[in-house]
Order: structure tokens, then C-alpha cells, then sequence
């Protein structure tokens, strides 16, 4: 991870959070009840709230029986996981719940507890705030195993409708089953176009296994990834938040739910990624971003990782031509030949206008972005469009950028960002040239 890639607390907040971020989307990010209201009037799935408390005379007035046999207590301005208590099941036998903490908490443990929140023991400045009662989300069966007893949630960067980069957060025992990084629970960097964990961050160390286990926390597949993206971006369009964290839980059967906003998120999420958040910013920053699904797109096209050309299985190096036949496929989900040339010369791969238009692939949907471009006749603006194509048995999904001018013996030009795991003969009979150009 180069430092010149790294955002710093000072650029974070300068840079962005001040920036980007207006005083109506701060307050909404800053209150848990204002962001339950926010986010149901807006349809965006998240846990129920089962009470409100404001005054201490609500707890006497309280009805504890309707309480289900799992909930979490939380302070609607805590930060940090501080003040929260996670309730896992109720005991008939002792008269009280179980927290995933493993210790036992009654109804008058509860009304103590929520009365310290209502004086302000866990917000920020030490501020009266308001307790809530919220649906407590088990752990998807997916994640169950890497997960101790409490549920692990996953943080989404985003920034100008682009998910930028996320990590899953796994509740430990020295976390007492909370997901928090700052109380012992462990960081996992996921790459963004696949949904699959890369490396895993606790103690101050990269670690590859769950602690006392022989559980991989690398190659996890995140169910309903894509989901979960756009489910973060949304909140963009909800809160009026420009930069923001989401914090999302899988619900075992609704799918992905926002437990909480960060308008300031940490920064810790780096190290889970080994990667730095500044170049990626600086990437989308003046992106024009039609919605959340667009958003996505990008996000997937510019933050694939290497890593997740390795997960399945080690494939080994396969030997290409500097001239390959690929198959290219249309917006109708059709395939076509089509003979590229592999040009490691060139960083991005590059599609002529003739044929993207053939393919259908000039739909505004499939438009990722446009970018400036310097050639012979000045300076021209390109679209770039998501392409999909089969290089050597090997399916890639790439940015791919419009060219007006291009030889049509080669329609498409691969360049090196999607030659990982080829290797290229640059030997070429000219036979072999005529052959694959002529088929």
C-alpha cells in the first residue's frame, strides 16, 4: 500500500466530510431513531425499532412482556458500539434474558441501563439522548461459522454513489459479540466486484485464520452482494450524505438490512484492504453517477481485485497470442467472435465505436463514464462501457473505452489491466496472423 494512496484523519475531514457532507445528512447520520424514520420512509430495509424511550417515566409505563426473546438495547447518539446490549434469547428458567455477552440481565438490569442512556452516559458530549429497543438480526448462515455469537455486519465506503470499498466485520470473544473493530472484533477487506474477502486485519497483524480455529477468513463469498451495494447507495439519495460509511447486517431471511450511517467513518478499513482510499476517491470524485445501480457498475469496473482472479483455484499461466480470437458479449446477452489484438503497451482495453454500437453496448446503461482523451486530432471525449469478453477460456468483465479511429482488422484492443494470469507470446507466424483474421 503506497502512502501516497492513503487517507489521512485531516483529508478525510477537510477534504470530504465538510465538503460533502451537509448539516441535514450529519444530524440524520448522527441520530439512530432519525435514521429508522429517514430510511423507512425512503423503503430502505432496516431493524425494527420495538420501543423509544425519552423520559424516565416511559419505563415504568413500559409493557417488558411484549419484549421478543431477542433484541438489542442501543443509545440513539452512542458511538462506537458503546452503550449497546445485544439480548440473544430469553431464559424461563432464570427469569431473564441471556446477552451474547453470556450474562444475565433482568427487567430491572434493563430499566438501570436505559436510564444511564436517557442521562447521557454513552452519547456524545454526555448530552441527554434517547434509548431504543431494536430488532435484533441474527447471523446469516453464510457467516454463522466465522462469527462469535454475535452478528457480523459489513461496512460500505461511499462516495459520490460509488461503493468505493467495504470490509465484514466479525464479532470475537474478546468482543463479546459485537462487531466493533476498537473492542476486539476483526476486519476483513472484501474486493467490491466479486463480494469475496481478501485479507483479514486484527491486533495490528494480517491474519488467516478465525482465532483458534482453522477457518479461512480469505475467499468468503458475501451472499447478495450485489445487493448490499446498492443498498448502501441508496442511503446517498436518502440522507443527503455525499461521503459516508453504511453499516449493513444480512437478515437470514429479508437479505441485507442498514443498521447504522457514519458521516465520519474510520479509516481502519484500509488496513482490512491493504489498499488506500484517497486514489480511489480521486477516481470518482467527478464521475457523473446516473443512480445506485450505476453506481455499483462502476465500483465493480475500477476496484476488482487481483486476489479475486485467485480464489477458486490457482489456474496457472496461460500463453496467448499478440493476436486472439475472443468472444465478446452483446447487450442481448449473445456471443461474438471477434479477433483482438493483445497490446501490453496499453493500459485500458479499447472497443471501436462500429462495434459497440453492433453489440448494443452504446445503451445508456451500459455507459460507465466518459473520459477525456489526447490523440493526433486533439482532445476527445470517449465514453467508456462496460464490456464483457472471453479471453483464452477466461470470462473478463472490463471498462472498456470507445474509439471513433481504430484498424478494423482489430476491433478490440486488450490492454495489460486485464492481462493478469496470461502471458504473452509476442512471436507471431504471419500465417497465423492471416488465419485468425481471416476465421
Amino acid at each position: 500500500m503506497k502512502l501516497s494512496s492513503i487517507l489521512g484523519l485531516n483529508s478525510r475531514t477537510k477534504l470530504y466530510t465538510y465538503r460533502y457532507n451537509s448539516k441535514r445528512g450529519k444530524d440524520i447520520a448522527n441520530s439512530k431513531a432519525l435514521t429508522y424514520r429517514v430510511l423507512s420512509k425512503a423503503k430502505i430495509p432496516t431493524p425494527q425499532i420495538y420501543a423509544k424511550f425519552k423520559d424516565p417515566r416511559d419505563l415504568n409505563a413500559f409493557n417488558w412482556e411484549r419484549l421478543p426473546s431477542s433484541f438489542a438495547v442501543k443509545p440513539s447518539r452512542g458511538l462506537g458500539g458503546e452503550g449497546i446490549i445485544v439480548v440473544k434469547r430469553y431464559s424461563k428458567e432464570k427469569q431473564c434474558w441471556i446477552t451474547t455477552a453470556k450474562t444475565n440481565i433482568t427487567v430491572d438490569d434493563l430499566k438501570m441501563h436505559i436510564s444511564d442512556i436517557l442521562e447521557g452516559a454513552y452519547s456524545v458530549g454526555n448530552f441527554p439522548d434517547v434509548a431504543l429497543i431494536q430488532e435484533y438480526v441474527g447471523r446469516h448462515k453464510a457467516l454463522r461459522k466465522y462469527s462469535y455469537r454475535g452478528t457480523p455486519d459489513i461496512r460500505v465506503i461511499v462516495f459520490n454513489k460509488v461503493p468505493v470499498m467495504a470490509m465484514l466485520r466479525l464479532p470475537t470473544k474478546e468482543s463479546a459479540g459485537r462487531a466493533n473493530l476498537h473492542q476486539g472484533a476483526i476486519a476483513v477487506g472484501i474486493d467490491i466486484a466479486t463480494g469475496i474477502t481478501t485479507k483479514a486485519y486484527w491486533h495490528g497483524q494480517y491474519i488467516h485464520r478465525k482465532p483458534g480455529t482453522k477457518r479461512k477468513l480469505n475467499g468468503i463469498k458475501i451472499p447478495n452482494w450485489t445487493k448490499v451495494l446498492e443498498t448502501a447507495v441508496a442511503c446517498q439519495e436518502a440522507t443527503g450524505l455525499g461521503y459516508f460509511g453504511v453499516d449493513i447486517v444480512l437478515h437470514p431471511e429479508k437479505g441485507p438490512m442498514v443498521l447504522e450511517i457514519n458521516s465520519q467513518p474510520g479509516l481502519s478499513i484500509q488496513l482490512a484492504n491493504a489498499a488506500g482510499l484517497k486514489k480511489r476517491l480521486e477516481r470518482v470524485e467527478d464521475l457523473r453517477v446516473r443512480d445506485a445501480e450505476h453506481g455499483v457498475k462502476i465500483a465493480k469496473a475500477l476496484f476488482m481485485s487481483s486476489f479475486a482472479d485467485r480464489v477458486k483455484a490457482e489456474e496457472g499461466v496461460k500463453i496467448i497470442s499478440a493476436i486472439q480470437e475472443v468472444l465478446v458479449r452483446a447487450s442481448d446477452k449473445k456471443k461474438k467472435k471477434v479477433v483482438a489484438k493483445i497490446d501490453t503497451g496499453a493500459w485500458r482495453t479499447s472497443i471501436s465505436e462500429h462495434l459497440a454500437k453492433e453489440l448494443g453496448l452504446m445503451d445508456i446503461n451500459n455507459i460507465l463514464w466518459t473520459k477525456k482523451f489526447k490523440s493526433a486530432l486533439g482532445i476527445e471525449e470517449r465514453p467508456v462501457v462496460s464490456l464483457t469478453f472471453w479471453l483464452a477460456g477466461k470470462k473478463i468483465t472490463s471498462p472498456a473505452s470507445v474509439a471513433k479511429r481504430m484498424a478494423l482488422k482489430f476491433p478490440i484492443i486488450i490492454g495489460r489491466k486485464n492481462l493478469k494470469g496470461f502471458l504473452v507470446d509476442p512471436v507471431i507466424q504471419p500465417s497465423r496472423v492471416e488465419e485468425v483474421i481471416k476465421s
